[in-house]
């Protein structure tokens, strides 16, 4: 059997474990250590387990991972994500579908401290659905809008998807967190808009909520202070070239928790439960790391990369046209996969080619991280649909599909946009890094 067959059937087994549950993580690293052991020989499948384990382990850029998780869960155990939401609120919650776009926003702000989508989705949904069913919006548009809202803590930074992609094509994380502000920004506004136009043509799906007086309004803003001035700290730290993601991840952690003790919204118990969380998460994305790690020299020895180059060369469609079947591929396992799994699965396969047609490695970062987006949204998987649906028990999983259905078809739009101008993604990196 030549090399690239059993790479392939390497990959028809680490795909059927996965459909059988079995972990992400010990799925790639079977897969990737028997594969290595077949095409090379054992006593190089356990150097490389070694190696990359100890690499990874000591690299100093997965530090943010655990603290942006804890910055994240901090915020939302302190009420900072409910303070941030009640701002929106105040300000836009009188117009027509103004809870739903306050939802949005709140979306955006917790994104920008947690990194997670899961945690915005879960967060949100405690805070906003509640308010929503009290003005009697929607229940499709709710629950959509909660969904689709939480796929904004995977591009807006920092993002924990930006950080596993960073690793494993050794890009800039700085540079990343910076691509991703603008198409963020954009995907945020295409939610309000399409909110806009449903509640439009549609008021009685999102009716206008009570007037804020101008003093509620100050002190609604005023509450969302201290999460406000943590953002501007983080991001605006690593735009201005004051901190390092790493420094920047430091910083906001400290920041939050102080903020905590001060306003005596923390208690050490609290703080424990909040760092347990981050630790076990961390170690999570750890072994899969680790597992990928397994995975990438497998695929180096069986010549996946170099045949599937060949495929899609053959098919001459150039380089715009390459990156969308790249991207469609992406769509379509989105629907089966989870994102992080597929992210760290297919990367070894499509970053070489990716490379060889001379895209620019940050601007395909952020489009798969997008197409990544719509996967959480995406029947049948759709991770964020089963946590709203968790929160709102009494909404039907169909329900929340339909809901979400517009705000993945501006999904779609935004990686047009994306597609057609890439400076909207390339602009600030390339302005703060040259």
């Amino acid at each position: 059997m030549s090399a690239s067959m059993i790479g392939f059937v390497g990959i028809l087994i680490m795909f059927g474990l996965l459909v059988l549950r079995v972990p992400v993580a010990f799925a790639m690293f079977s897969v990737g250590f028997l594969g290595i052991t077949v095409l090379d020989s054992s006593r190089s499948a356990f150097s490389l387990l070694a190696s990359e384990t100890f690499t990874l382990a000591s690299s100093p850029e997965l530090v943010v991972i655990p603290l942006f998780i804890l910055m994240g869960n901090v915020a939302s155990i302190t009420g900072m994500s409910q303070k941030l939401y009640d701002a929106a609120y105040a300000i836009i919650g009188q117009l027509r579908g103004g809870l739903a776009s306050a939802t949005v926003i709140g979306c955006g702000g917790f994104a920008a401290l947690s990194g997670s989508s899961v945690a915005s989705a879960l967060t949100m949904g405690k805070v906003a659905l509640g308010q929503m069913d009290r003005f009697k919006y929607n229940k499709r548009l709710s629950t959509g809008v909660v969904a689709a809202g939480g796929t904004l803590g995977i591009l807006i930074p920092p993002s924990t998807g930006f950080v596993i992609y960073a690793i494993l094509t050794e890009q800039s994380i700085g540079r990343l967190f910076l691509a991703g502000v603008l198409p963020g920004i954009m995907l945020l506004l295409l939610f309000i808009l399409v909110i806009t136009v449903i509640c439009w043509f549609r008021p009685e799906f999102g009716p206008a909520g009570p007037a804020t007086s101008w003093r509620n309004k100050g002190k609604a803003l005023l509450g969302a202070g201290p999460i406000v001035a943590v953002i501007l700290l983080t991001i605006g730290g690593i735009y201005g070239g004051l901190f390092s993601p790493v420094e920047a991840a430091a910083v906001g952690a400290g920041v939050v928790i102080l903020v905590g003790f001060v306003t005596r919204s923390l208690s050490l118990k609290a703080l424990w439960h909040a760092s347990r969380d981050a630790v076990v998460t961390t170690a999570t994305v750890m072994l899969i790391l680790i597992a990928a790690h397994l995975i990438n020299p497998f695929m180096a020895l069986s010549h996946i990369p170099s045949a599937v180059g060949e495929l899609l060369s053959g098919l001459g469609l150039g380089v715009t046209g390459t990156l969308i079947l790249i991207l469609a591929i992406y769509l379509v396992l989105g629907c089966f996969l989870e994102g992080f799994a597929m992210l760290v699965l297919t990367l070894p396969i499509f970053f070489p080619i990716i490379l060889s047609l001379g895209i620019d490695p940050i601007w395909f970062g952020v489009l798969t991280v997008l197409t990544l987006e719509m996967g959480l949204i995406s029947p049948p998987v759709g991770i964020n649909v089963f946590i709203v649906k968790s929160v709102a028990p009494n909404v039907e999983l169909g329900d929340i599909f339909r809901g979400v259905l517009p705000f993945w078809l501006m999904m779609i739009l935004a990686v047009a946009l994306l597609i057609i101008f890439p400076q909207i993604v390339l602009f600030l990196p390339n302005t703060m890094f040259g």
